[in-house]
């Protein structure tokens, strides 16, 4: 199971970090980074069978191919952002972290206008 993987990877660098904090913080957080990348590597090749099942259900649903690669760009942006914003206060930086926030709701708002808009002419079409 892909999750022992994870849980023994962040168990392990979580524990060494810990260790190392006191002497040596900035190999502690090094290592915490390198877990996250890891992590994250580990992570990126399941998500093409979910890309997979969706550009499917898209196909099914006869979806405009533009609006599912508008959604899984704001998927992307969302757990990216998420993941910055996570290293960023793990080294303190919450200033950073919140900037990081700011900045990944704006991308996403700014993607998300064109879908907005397909809604709108939708509703306008079917009232009277």
């Amino acid at each position: 199971m892909e999750i022992v993987k994870v849980l023994g990877i962040a168990m392990i660098a979580a524990v060494i970090a810990v260790l190392l904090k006191n002497e040596r913080p900035e190999i502690s957080m090094q290592l915490s980074l390198a877990a996250g990348v890891v992590i994250f590597l580990l992570m990126i090749s399941k998500l093409t069978v979910v890309i997979q099942a969706m550009q499917e259900i898209a196909y099914k649903i006869n979806l405009n191919v533009v609006y599912l690669n508008t959604i899984l760009k704001i998927i992307g942006i969302a757990y990216l952002a998420s993941f910055g914003v996570e290293i960023c206060k793990d080294s303190g930086q919450y200033s950073i972290a919140g900037k990081i926030e700011f900045a990944g709701k704006i991308l996403i708002i700014t993607l998300a206008i064109p879908i907005l808009m397909a809604v709108m002419d939708m509703i306008i079409k079917i009232m009277p």
